[in-house]
């Protein structure tokens, strides 16, 4: 899998969460077919958020639907016991919570020996100098912009200021970068994010509870600049 040079361009990345799991394979395949990128893949484990949704199976099971990138964001305690399954199921990326894992560095290692790009993600009450001493190690920052654990919620506007940091601080230290946004992300917040620097948009409900899927898609990229923020 060939994915774009971080920071390069824009991606949509809809979230299976908010799919009909009962149908999800032609899911995906509708959603890709309507303009989105990515396949964005939550996994919770009903302890680090409360709610458990899939494993490396429905990501072995995804892979042999789609050729497109699957980005999976590890919402799961000790995510370290688990990427293998998850790389060789077929992830393309793989994104952890800082809080979730006691050695970060080691578990941003495991990700890419394993042959995927590692992503860091933060809750939004965790500050940016979390990152300060594993931005140079990673492909990606993974921005909360609500409470993990479930679909659906409104934006957390701090989560702005937060991707402006991240963008200023990779820009000044010559890291290139792609910065996902993760929540409440729609037509109304998205170009928000993206002035700030964000590249990456996961959109759950903007989506798949907005069909058709292709004006869902169409609604979000119109709202975009022309490229991403470089300052």
């Amino acid at each position: 899998m060939t994915l774009p040079a971080p920071g390069s361009r824009f991606i949509i990345a809809p979230s299976i969460l908010s799919a009909d799991f009962a149908r999800l394979g032609a899911e995906v395949e509708a959603v890709l077919a309507a303009g989105g990128d990515w396949v964005h893949v939550d996994v919770m484990d009903g302890r680090f958020v409360p709610n458990i949704t899939i494993g490396p199976p429905v990501v072995a099971a995804l892979r042999r639907v789609t050729t497109a990138p699957l980005d999976v964001h590890l919402m799961i305690m000790e995510p370290e016991r688990y990427v293998d399954d998850f790389v060789r199921a077929g992830a393309d990326i793989v994104t952890v919570h800082a809080e979730a894992t006691t050695h970060l560095h080691r578990t941003v290692q495991q990700i890419r020996a394993a042959g995927a790009r590692a992503g860091v993600s933060l809750n939004p009450a965790t500050p940016v100098a979390a990152l300060d001493c594993i931005l140079d190690e990673i492909d990606f920052v993974l921005v909360m912009s609500v409470n993990p654990g479930f679909g659906g919620q409104a934006f957390i506007e701090s989560a702005v200021r937060k991707v402006s940091e991240i963008r200023d601080t990779a820009v000044a230290r010559g890291i290139a970068l792609d910065i996902e946004v993760d929540g409440g992300v729609g037509p109304a917040t998205i170009r928000r994010v993206a002035d700030a620097g964000a590249n990456v948009f996961v959109a759950g409900n903007a989506i798949f509870g907005r069909p058709p899927y292709d004006a869902a898609v169409d609604a979000l990229r119109q709202q975009l600049p022309p490229t991403p923020v470089t300052r």
